[in-house]
């Protein structure tokens, strides 16, 4: 064999494993990018019941609009949910869950969890002010449009809900069990 094809072979290999080992660098509202979930879904389970005793609630409702996909590449990705600088849970194909908050001032954050540094990089943020009682509904839009490539077809977006619209979108998904990997 042709040592420069050895050579360059070679090199190419070893770029893409620094490449893969590059630390990822997430939003303070993020968690840590090496906590890592596996997520099951729970069928035909009844609505959220609310928050407890002076605790808010946020519900997090996981949507996918697919664009010119053939074969769905990043179907079944997780997306990772923080709040307030720690991954709190995953959703993944139009899953939904609910996490209890404390009052005042929070730090939202969703992102890929993806062996791919491009797309763990892809996150969306939002702070709100939670006041005891009330339940938060959050869409996380994720977009799969393949009309150009694969990464910049890929889009993700956390987007506050009215209740009347996130009490329709938790109606229509199953809710999301996760768990993080050890």
């Amino acid at each position: 064999m042709n040592p420069r094809l050895v050579a360059l072979f070679l090199c190419a290999s070893l770029l893409s494993v620094a490449q893969a080992r590059a630390k990822t660098v997430l939003p303070d509202a993020c968690g840590e990018d090496k906590v890592k979930f596996e997520v099951t879904t729970q069928k035909n389970q009844p609505v959220p019941a609310g928050p407890d005793a002076g605790k808010a609630q946020i519900i997090f409702v996981e949507t996918v609009d697919k664009i010119n996909t053939g074969q769905c590449i990043a179907c079944g990705v997780v997306t990772r949910v923080g709040v307030d600088g720690a991954w709190v849970g995953a959703t993944k194909d139009k899953l939904y869950f609910a996490y209890s908050v404390d009052p005042g001032e929070h730090h939202l954050c969703v992102g890929w969890q993806s062996a791919l540094g491009k797309l763990r990089q892809k996150v969306s943020m939002d702070d709100f002010t939670a006041d005891p009682g009330n339940v938060y509904y959050y869409q996380i839009k994720v977009t799969l449009d393949m009309t150009y490539d694969v990464s910049s077809g890929l889009s993700l977006e956390l987007v506050p809900l009215f209740a009347d619209q996130g009490k329709y979108l938790v109606k229509l998904s199953d809710l999301a069990s996760s768990i993080p990997k050890k």
